[in-house]
């Protein structure tokens, strides 16, 4: 029996004094007893939606304008040069290094949405499954909790058109891409990791094959879908499929709890409530989207419809929950010029609803029994530093909201997965020999 020490820990409703979670051999809370004072403070662990593990190699190397309408597009060709040179034992340093700072940072489950299959000729590797299995390591060296999410991205654009020289090792056929999903479900799902189901885009799976597999997958899969991220998409979709992409989807395909929608940023009235009502959660990826230019999600107007929602770091230009919660709240105050707008009939605290929000979405985004500290669920938690100055006279009432909005320190000072501590005094148990691997296989990227 292991024990999370005793602590006031964060629920919906509040905070309850003296909380002792007792962990059983499966990482379950098999017992949860309240009573007694204490200071220390513990939120349960943060669940990141949305993440392409190999792209935080390239954080902060396409900052420099290569033409006078910079955009998403333009990035990408920057991303697609860089995906090339990847191998299974690069994208396992990469990842490594990633899952450890997001660990550090307060995320204790992560949805990888993976698309680099293949060599970068398109051919396979001896092990068709060789880059998902260097996640999955990555996720085990680090002790973090996988939803892995192999994507299937069969066409280069909503006309069909094949994929290009740089989009190659992406591919597959739909028998294909089935055959990788069922390897790794029969290998790995289950425990700390889960496998789910990612559609690239509608511009990259034709109807057909994105119903064929829909009608091939387990009943409890989770499916995942880059949608509505830019202006450009919506447009397109709108010519080619004479519907916006996210109303087109609603109309094609049977939408519920089990699926995410990624981005979701261009939503008109229909859609919005279309996927408030479908149960659907929309993964918010504030840091990405401000990078890229891509816009802003109208947040209250899909919290009035009553909208599930949750927060990926997508591109890691920053790994850190509290920057996502904090700009996603600051971009809905530059939009409306107004203050405190994620506020809900339950909570006039930011922090209390942000926090609620991200917690109620993470165990159907992510197929994990996550995202509370209550007897049955994973001991997935997050010892907070009270001793930083930013805790100075903490209350319950401004606790969360300390920790969001109180300066760039990171506040997170121990980690819990599983009922392990893999975060101790705010460093990663493995930081050092993590780092020394990511460092030497960047260093080759970066040459190469």
């Amino acid at each position: 029996m292991r024990t999370i020490p005793n602590a006031r820990t964060w629920h919906p409703d509040g905070w309850k004094d003296g909380t002792r979670l007792d962990v059983g051999a499966q990482g379950r809370i098999v017992r949860d007893s309240y009573g007694g004072t204490t200071q220390q403070r513990v939120l349960p662990g943060i669940a990141n939606l949305h993440s392409h593990a190999f792209q935080r190699a390239m954080a902060g190397m396409a900052e420099r304008q290569t033409h006078p309408a910079d955009s998403f597009w333009t990035w990408r060709e920057t991303m697609y040069r860089f995906a090339a040179r990847f191998t299974p034992e690069s994208l396992h340093a990469v990842a490594a290094q990633l899952y450890a700072e997001m660990l550090t940072a307060g995320y204790t489950t992560v949805c990888e949405f993976h698309y680099l299959h293949h060599a970068p000729d398109g051919r396979p590797y001896a092990d068709p499954a060789a880059m998902s299995h260097a996640l999955i390591e990555a996720a085990h060296d680090t002790g973090i909790r996988l939803t892995l999410l192999p994507v299937l991205y069969m066409a280069g654009g909503f006309d069909g058109r094949p994929l290009g020289e740089r989009q190659q090792r992406f591919g597959h056929d739909v028998d294909g891409y089935l055959r990788l999903l069922e390897g790794l479900r029969a290998e790995h799902d289950g425990g700390m990791v889960r496998i789910g189901c990612a559609l690239h885009s509608l511009r990259a799976v034709p109807e057909q094959a994105m119903a064929e597999v829909l009608a091939a997958l387990p009943g409890d899969s989770r499916v995942h879908i880059h949608i509505a991220e830019q202006t450009g998409e919506v447009e397109e979709c709108v010519a080619m499929r004479g519907a916006r992409p996210v109303q087109w989807l609603l109309d094609h395909a049977d939408v519920d709890a089990r699926w995410t929608l990624v981005h979701a940023t261009h939503l008109d009235d229909a859609e919005l409530r279309g996927v408030a009502e479908s149960g659907a959660t929309v993964a918010i990826c504030p840091t990405t989207e401000a990078n890229l230019g891509d816009g802003l999600f109208r947040l209250r107007d899909y919290l009035d419809a009553g909208g599930r929602w949750g927060i990926g770091s997508d591109s890691h230009v920053s790994v850190s929950p509290v920057e996502e919660l904090r700009w996603l709240e600051y971009g809905q105050r530059l939009a409306t010029r107004r203050r405190n707008i994620a506020v809900s009939g339950n909570s006039t605290s930011v922090g209390d609803t942000l926090l609620a929000g991200v917690e109620a979405s993470a165990a159907t985004s992510t197929g994990h029994a996550v995202g509370h500290l209550d007897k049955g669920g994973f001991a997935d938690a997050l010892v907070l530093d009270v001793a930083a100055a930013s805790f100075a006279g903490v209350s319950d009432e401004d606790a969360t909201d300390r920790w969001i909005f109180a300066g760039n320190q990171n506040l997170v000072r121990e980690t819990w997965v599983d009922g392990r501590c893999v975060v101790e005094h705010g460093r990663h148990v493995h930081a050092d020999a993590i780092a020394a691997h990511y460092r030497a296989e960047v260093e080759q990227l970066v040459a190469g």
